[in-house]
């Protein structure tokens, strides 16, 4: 499968050579490793500088332009979508930080060694992928020092959503609520879970089965 990926990545550099300013990627090995690291950080904040400094700590020094022109091939190829985060209070973008989700899972497993499975994060790239086919603007939203999962605008309108695989435990609960709560205005707010003991109402937040979600 990897192979198909990076097949098409080197057809749209054939295309692309014609444009001034635009690095070739020529290093498939580095290629296939930071998809490999991308894969490995789903869901989670990543910046070029914290790519870089993985590669340097493997042994492979790159700089951040070189590993940005590869990061970007990935994502023109559609095998990677970066998200940018959202500041709520300031209502700006974030320039920082980026998280990034894959059109497949079935890729991640097949190039990345199985050592354990991680549910949540595989439900929260299924929830960024139906919410991208729904036709949504999304953003990972930071409110303080707190983060929503993620914030959509359609038509101008805010919708805010927390993923998580099991919300029974009250820490858990407690966690994926605190953000929803803090933010001040009427727009609807989600927590999306796999477990059917939680649903309900919550002071205006519904929490949601994600797989009726989805079906919905």
């Amino acid at each position: 499968m990897i192979l198909y990926v990076v097949k098409d990545i080197e057809q749209r550099q054939a295309r692309r050579e014609k444009e001034s300013g635009k690095r070739k990627i020529t290093d498939i090995a580095l290629l296939k490793t930071i998809a490999r690291y991308l894969a490995s950080v789903i869901g989670s904040p990543v910046s070029m500088k914290s790519i870089t400094d993985y590669l340097t700590s493997a042994g492979r020094k790159v700089s951040q332009n070189t590993v940005s022109d590869y990061v970007e091939a990935l994502t023109e190829s559609f095998i990677f979508y970066p998200v940018e985060r959202f500041d709520i209070v300031g209502k700006q973008l974030l320039k920082v930080n980026n998280k990034f989700y894959m059109v497949d899972m079935g890729i991640k497993n097949y190039i990345l060694p199985r050592k354990r499975y991680d549910l949540g994060f595989t439900i929260e790239n299924i929830v960024y992928l139906e919410l991208s086919r729904r036709g949504s603007k999304i953003n990972i939203g930071k409110y303080g020092s707190t983060e929503v999962d993620f914030v959509t605008q359609k038509e101008g309108v805010l919708t805010y959503y927390q993923v998580t695989a099991d919300m029974t435990a009250e820490e858990t609960f407690e966690r994926e609520m605190r953000p929803l709560k803090n933010i001040q205005d009427n727009y609807e707010k989600f927590v999306l879970t796999l477990d059917r003991f939680s649903l309900g109402n919550y002071d205006g937040i519904k929490v949601v089965n994600v797989i009726d979600w989805l079906l919905g």
